[in-house]
């Protein structure tokens, strides 16, 4: 009865249970749990050999070995399937193997215990290959952090330093058989050196990481800045840390960078509040992010009053719409502004202003620079300056206009007396010794005052003429029509005129200007002439070394005495020659003439051998064409 009742139980368990009789290895008893793996109908009285099922071919040779040793054996996590090629179905058995031993003692049959482990051998299979991967991701994570520039670590809670990468003895120079807990704290700078400390173990009892900057002492003996960062190993909220893993970064070079830039960013700040002007800069949309102090003094404003657009608010209401409209046009551009407008003073006082500002685009991407210059009182002294040119133009012409006035109703007079005084010379007689002398005075007198109402008025009409249009001028073709106009002075005196403009042939200048220029020049070098040599006057343009066009008018005549003032030689009635007729404004008028179009006059003369003169067209003034 009780067996019966033991066999019912072992029926229903969940692991598999089978007695095996005699060396043939029958089955004499099956429960569920063993048929259902078998999975082969009926099993009693038939041979493990005859219904092989799942088993490997292994375990039938070990049950017949415990068969005959009478020693039993557990196949641990053995897999079990019907296809002998398809070992690995995801289906473990733990299988025990005990023997049944008879009254005797001799073996009889064996007892096959079969438990499902397939779910713990699984879970041992994966924290196999999960072991597998760790120590792989350790390695690479190893040689990534060997290979890194950067020094990593890994210390306890307690502060010892339990691993470092070899980057820290190629820093240090120390030796890899040194104390690492005894020898870093060391190599800190003496400054630096409490403030770590206490920051790492303030960062360690409160289970944070920690990041601060430090100096640390290079093999070479040079305190280099590092940045140290690390954080805590957490398994769970619960549980505090016990280690900490981190990084030693070098930023001597940045650090000193920025001490630099930040160096340089103060100097340009301190020089941009000395400077008497309103300094500020804008963002690439054109809002103001920064006033300099003197804005502020100016304004009587703080920046957070003046706001992104503050120097426009300071601008005259009449002109704020028309330079808010040129400062949108040069933003959305990229062109410079520009503009001259009235600004207010903290005293409520408009002054003038020139607002500049240039568009810089670097790595930051694109900003604005401006500056506010104060030009108010250049703009008075312009407008007073203006006013006084005017009335200094008007006047001039008020006494051009009275000069040539004079000098036309002069000439009258000058006729009648040579009339007068030839009639007297023809028909009145008188005794006197030095009569023909006193006649030839009265004759040379009216002959230069006639001379001299002429010259008056052609210099005013000369000086008129100082404003003629320019236009481009065969400089041979206006020489020739000159020397047309004086034949008859190089016909009497036999002159010998050589003219060369190949170097410099054409010059954008005033044709009135450049014919009076000549005129002049060459007439007094036919006037002024040795009379013991035949006159040779040389006329050349060319052009000076930085290609600026010259002309060059050279005698062999009687020259001049040159004054300690070159100047002097060109003030008007300045005379050196009194012995020969003229009025003593040729020259006079030429240096008027070049000066008033920014050139230059120079003259070099011997007395005895010759004058050259030499006038330079400055830039801008008179053009030369090849």
């Amino acid at each position: 009865m009780q067996e019966q009742h033991l066999q019912d139980i072992l029926r229903r368990l969940p692991a598999g249970v089978a007695t095996l009789e005699g060396p043939e290895l029958r089955y004499s008893f099956v429960n569920e749990a063993f048929a259902r793996l078998l999975n082969a109908g009926e099993l009693l009285g038939r041979t493990v050999a005859e219904v092989p099922g799942p088993w490997p071919a292994d375990l039938l040779g070990v049950m017949q070995q415990v068969y005959r040793t009478g020693l039993g054996h557990v196949a641990k996590a053995c897999p079990l399937c019907d296809d002998p090629t398809a070992r690995d179905e995801g289906v473990y058995y733990d299988v025990t193997l005990e023997p049944i031993c008879a009254a005797d003692g001799t073996v009889s049959g064996l007892l096959l215990f079969v438990v499902d482990v397939t779910v713990q051998e699984q879970a041992r299979q994966r924290t196999h290959e999960l072991a597998i991967e760790t120590r792989r991701l350790d390695a690479r994570l190893r040689v990534l952090s060997e290979t890194a520039p950067q020094i990593t670590f890994t210390i306890d809670a307690a502060g010892r330093c339990e691993y470092v990468s070899p980057q820290w003895y190629f820093f240090t120079g120390q030796p890899r058989t040194s104390d690492l807990n005894a020898i870093w704290p060391l190599l800190i700078h003496p400054d630096d050196r409490l403030r770590v400390l206490y920051q790492s173990e303030a960062a360690r009892n409160s289970g944070t990481g920690w990041s601060y900057e430090y100096r640390l002492r290079r093999h070479d003996g040079q305190y280099r800045w590092m940045l140290s960062r690390a954080l805590p190993e957490l398994h769970t909220a619960a549980t505090p840390p016990l280690h900490w893993h981190g990084a030693l970064t070098e930023i001597h070079d940045q650090r000193e960078l920025a001490e630099a830039l930040r160096r340089g960013e103060a100097e340009l700040r301190f020089l941009a509040d000395s400077i008497p002007e309103l300094i500020w800069t804008a963002s690439a949309e054109g809002f103001v992010e920064y006033y300099n102090q003197y804005t502020g003094d100016y304004s009587g404003l703080t920046t957070a009053e003046l706001g992104p657009t503050g120097w426009i608010n300071l601008l005259h209401p009449d002109e704020q719409a028309g330079a808010a409209r040129q400062w949108v046009h040069s933003v959305a551009t990229g062109e410079e502004y520009e503009g001259v407008f009235r600004m207010r003073r903290h005293d409520g006082r408009y002054r003038w202003h020139i607002i500049r500002a240039r568009q810089l685009t670097d790595g930051q991407g694109p900003r604005w620079f401006g500056a506010c210059t104060d030009v108010d009182d250049q703009h008075r002294l312009r407008q007073v300056l203006q006013t006084q040119y005017d009335e200094l133009a008007q006047a001039n012409r008020d006494l051009d206009t009275f000069v040539y006035t004079a000098s036309h109703d002069l000439k009258q007079p000058v006729l009648n007396l040579r009339g007068l005084f030839d009639e007297l010379r023809r028909t009145a007689t008188f005794h006197d010794p030095e009569k023909t002398q006193m006649l030839v005075m009265v004759d040379e007198a009216l002959t230069q005052l006639d001379l001299t109402l002429q010259e008056l008025a052609a210099t005013v009409r000369d000086q008129r003429g100082l404003s003629a249009p320019v236009e481009e001028l065969d400089v041979r073709h206006v020489a020739e029509e000159v020397l047309l106009g004086l034949r008859v002075q190089v016909q009497q005196s036999g002159a010998e005129i050589e003219l060369d403009t190949d170097e410099a042939p054409l010059l954008t200048y005033g044709r009135a200007n450049l014919r009076s220029v000549l005129h002049n020049l060459i007439s007094n070098a036919l006037k002024f002439a040795h009379p013991d040599r035949t006159p040779h006057v040389q006329i050349r343009s060319f052009r000076t070394a930085d290609g600026h066009p010259g002309l060059q008018v050279q005698d062999n005549g009687l020259g001049m005495v040159l004054p300690d003032e070159p100047a002097a030689v060109f003030q008007p009635f300045t005379r050196q020659h009194p012995h020969i007729g003229g009025s003593g404004v040729g020259l006079y008028l030429v240096q008027r003439i070049v000066s008033s179009r920014g050139g230059r006059l120079e003259v070099e003369s011997t007395v005895g051998e010759g004058t050259t003169f030499t006038i330079y067209w400055e830039e801008g003034t008179a053009a030369d064409h090849v």
